[in-house]
């Protein structure tokens, strides 16, 4: 029987639901179907987000609404309650628990052929390159030792990538060990030492996670904390009473920012008028934020990403309450001081690092500190992306970075939209790369749908071919 092949390049959440998701389609396809899934990290399913050994890293989103399976709303509690010994205060439990449990389901796959027929390997390695098929070879993935995967289908499941320098007129500060571009690498903040002066820039979640770990490694020195709005993320809060769904009433047809904006606002002022909290309106709509970013024209688009989407990512993406009484702790304290300004130079001073900032049009101001860690969000724009696949498929025309650049252009299923904007046959994508089309496109909720709409996509694909 004829083989085909589905590669898969990256085995964080999204690359590694999807090979779970391909595991469980229904029926039995025409074609014997190999996945491959290459990740290079120790293990596959983790990803970078829930692989670091920290208990003081704790989800953002309550264990209730993170299982690997929409249609199973229930199997990461019921996981919890069998295999886990911790005590998830207040529903947030914590992220290595979930590495874990994400780990396991992608062992299983891995372990033995699906009752589809399918076959799974994991390929310990990065991929080089993508070769796409002509009239005479196979799409060739090339792996770092020189494999060489003939693929049917390929998904690209990068993930986030590392955030971009904070400066760039200069670089002579990215070569300094005491500059941290990216406090996620492995080793990243270990000679950081307890009396050292650390300057965060970001006041998002990766700052509170910072900010958590340096306290729980008994961190003494001063830190500050510098970002142009000083917008720290809001607490959860539990909701025991839903607010009415006004989507499909009110901004079903809603084509520009505005009258999103004067709706949402009018709800939230009715939803105090009832006692309701402000995060009962956002939670309701949630499952529509793909539908409304869609419905604007890119015009649209580019006005909400510059003066409303700050505001947006510190309400919408919301920390533990007990993280942020943690934090309200070290403010209160001192030892952690909160400065507001546009980084505008950063430059090596022997052993400490002198950050320029300036708030609006006031005079410029530098800040010290021995070590300076960039908490800023992760790089979205793929122009800009040097990763060895990336830069190749880009530079052959195969892979387009969208006009905001918040990842890579593709069809309504996650096909790749070539130099022509025709869909590829051969190359997908899922996760943080699709936030062109959904724009919240981060969170598990989000990113298992999408693993279970492409592997449903690729099913019926291989059955049609």
């Amino acid at each position: 029987m004829q083989r085909r092949s589905i590669t898969i390049i990256g085995g964080g959440f999204s690359g590694s639901m999807l090979a779970v998701q391909l595991a469980r389609l229904s029926g039995d396809l025409p074609y014997a179907c190999d996945v491959h899934l290459v990740e290079p990290r120790p293990v596959p399913g983790p990803g970078l987000a829930y692989t670091a050994r920290r208990p003081e890293y704790l989800l953002n989103v309550r264990s209730q609404f993170l299982s690997a399976f929409p249609d199973q709303p229930d199997h990461f509690q019921n996981w919890l309650r069998l295999t886990s010994p911790e005590t998830c205060e207040q529903g947030f439990c914590s992220r290595q628990s979930y590495g874990r449990y994400l780990q396991q389901l992608v062992s299983q796959v891995l372990e033995w052929p699906s009752t589809n027929g399918i076959r799974f390997q994991w390929h310990n390695q990065a991929a080089q390159a993508v070769k796409l098929a002509d009239s005479n070879t196979p799409t060739v993935v090339t792996l770092a030792d020189g494999t060489a995967i003939p693929s049917d289908f390929v998904v690209l499941a990068l993930g986030n990538f590392p955030p971009p320098p904070p400066v760039r007129n200069t670089t002579g500060y990215l070569s300094h060990p005491h500059y941290h571009g990216n406090p996620w690498a492995q080793g990243a903040l270990r000679n950081i030492g307890t009396h050292d002066s650390v300057l965060l820039i970001g006041t998002g979640l990766t700052a509170v996670d910072v900010l958590l770990g340096l306290r729980a490694d008994g961190h003494q020195g001063p830190i500050t904390t510098v970002s142009r709005h000083g917008r720290w993320p809001a607490a959860h809060q539990f909701q025991s009473v839903a607010y009415p769904d006004f989507y499909a009433t009110e901004l079903r047809d809603a084509d520009s920012v505005l009258p999103v904006l004067q709706t949402v606002r009018r709800h939230l002022r009715e939803a105090e008028a009832q006692g309701l909290g402000w995060r009962t309106v956002l939670d309701t709509l949630r499952p529509h934020l793909g539908a409304i970013w869609m419905q604007w024209p890119i015009a649209e688009q580019a006005r909400f990403l510059r003066h409303l989407a700050g505001i947006w990512s510190s309400v919408r993406h919301r920390s533990p309450p007990q993280n942020m009484a943690l934090l309200e702790e070290l403010f209160l304290s001192g030892q952690v001081q909160k400065e507001t300004g546009r980084v505008k130079d950063i430059r090596p001073l022997s052993d400490e690092l002198q950050v320029t900032i300036q708030r609006g049009r006031g005079p410029a101001r530098q800040l010290t500190a021995r070590h300076v860690i960039t908490c800023t969000g992760p790089l979205l724009d793929y122009s800009r992306i040097e990763e060895p696949v990336v830069a190749g498929l880009r530079a052959d025309g195969h892979l387009q970075p969208d006009a905001l650049r918040l990842g890579i252009r593709t069809d309504a299923h996650g096909a790749l939209l070539g130099a022509a904007d025709q869909p590829s046959h051969t190359l997908f994508t899922l996760g943080p790369s699709r936030r062109p089309a959904f724009f919240e496109s981060t969170a598990v909720p989000e990113l298992r749908e999408q693993a279970v709409a492409l592997a449903q996509e690729l099913g019926r694909r291989l059955r049609l071919d």
